[in-house]
C-alpha cells in the first residue's frame, strides 16, 4: 500500500474505514512496509479512500489551494478531458476528441474559495472559449486535471 498518509494523518483511519477496508492493525502495517499485498478489491477501495482523504484535505483549506494554484501569477497548466463519447449515439459520437492543454492564469479567484459555482462557471466559459470550433464538446469535462 503505497499511501502511507492514509495510516499516519489525521483522518485518515477513518476514510478507510468508510471505504469498506476491516483489514487487522497487523494486516494494514504489512502492506504498508510492502510485505503484503492487498487484494484487488481493497487496492481499489484504498485508492478511493486516499483520493477521498486527498479531497478532504483540499476542500478545508480553499484559500491555500487558491495560492498554491496562483503559483505567485505564474499560472497553473491544466488537462481538459472531453466528456466521454460511449453514452452518444453513434451518428452523433465524436471520436476525434482529445485532451486539452491550457495555461491558465488569474482565474483562481475568490470565486474558488467561495464555492461561488455561478462565477466558477463563467470562468470555463471563458477558459473554454478559447478551444475555437471544439468548445462545446467541453463545456461538460470528463475530468480536469491539475498540474498543481
Amino acid at each position: 500500500m503505497r499511501r502511507p498518509s492514509l495510516t499516519t494523518t489525521k483522518g485518515g483511519p477513518q476514510v478507510l474505514a468508510d471505504a469498506g477496508i476491516r483489514a487487522t492493525p497487523a494486516t494494514i502495517r504489512a502492506w504498508t512496509r510492502g510485505t503484503q499485498r492487498p487484494r484487488p478489491a481493497n487496492l481499489e477501495a484504498i485508492d478511493t479512500a486516499y483520493w477521498n482523504l486527498r479531497a478532504h484535505n483540499v476542500l478545508t483549506s480553499p484559500g491555500a489551494l487558491k495560492q498554491h494554484l496562483n503559483r505567485n501569477g505564474r499560472s497553473t497548466r491544466i488537462e481538459i478531458h472531453p466528456v466521454n463519447q460511449t453514452a452518444v449515439d453513434e451518428p452523433r459520437r465524436r471520436d476525434n476528441l482529445r485532451i486539452q492543454h491550457r495555461q491558465i492564469r488569474y482565474i483562481w479567484d475568490d470565486a474558488l474559495v467561495a464555492s461561488d459555482l455561478d462565477t466558477m462557471e463563467d470562468l470555463w466559459d471563458d477558459i473554454i472559449a478559447e478551444l475555437d470550433s471544439d468548445w462545446g464538446a467541453y463545456t461538460c469535462a470528463s475530468y480536469i486535471g491539475i498540474g498543481a
